[in-house]
């Protein structure tokens, strides 16, 4: 696959670009991470997501741990050439676990007059997806 598609992204000054993961089925926003350049031409390639790990300095191929793997079906970037969407099947879980909590997607608060509520469910104990 030709990467010249690679040079419309506007990296930021560390060489990342942020990404939201979408599931293709539902539309929920499961989650939100960086890619680099190579994680991105990785995605492309593998129909797989993989992430740039800014705490580990590394490639982040999801699923690797836990299992919860996310088949990438369609890649897009916003106006400015500075986002990507990543339209994505989760595996690993019915339903699928996003989150490194355990739950379907990592944006499960929401604003509620008395602080932030969890809105969605722990679908499984995170001391049992990660080693």
């Amino acid at each position: 696959m030709n990467t010249n598609w690679l040079d419309t992204i506007k990296w930021d000054d560390k060489g990342l670009v942020p990404v939201i993961a979408q599931e293709k089925d539902t539309g929920d926003v499961l989650m939100f991470a960086w890619m680099n350049r190579e994680a991105l031409q990785k995605t492309a390639e593998l129909k797989r997501a993989v992430y740039f790990s800014r705490s580990r300095n590394k490639l982040w191929f999801k699923g690797e741990e836990s299992g919860h793997v996310q088949t990438v079906h369609d890649i897009r970037i916003d106006c400015d050439n500075d986002v990507v969407l990543l339209k994505v099947t989760q595996l690993g879980h019915e339903p699928g676990i996003a989150c490194h909590t355990g739950r379907h997607s990592c944006f499960f608060q929401s604003l509620q007059p008395e602080g932030w509520q969890a809105t969605e469910p722990v679908l499984k104990d995170p001391e049992t997806i990660y080693k």
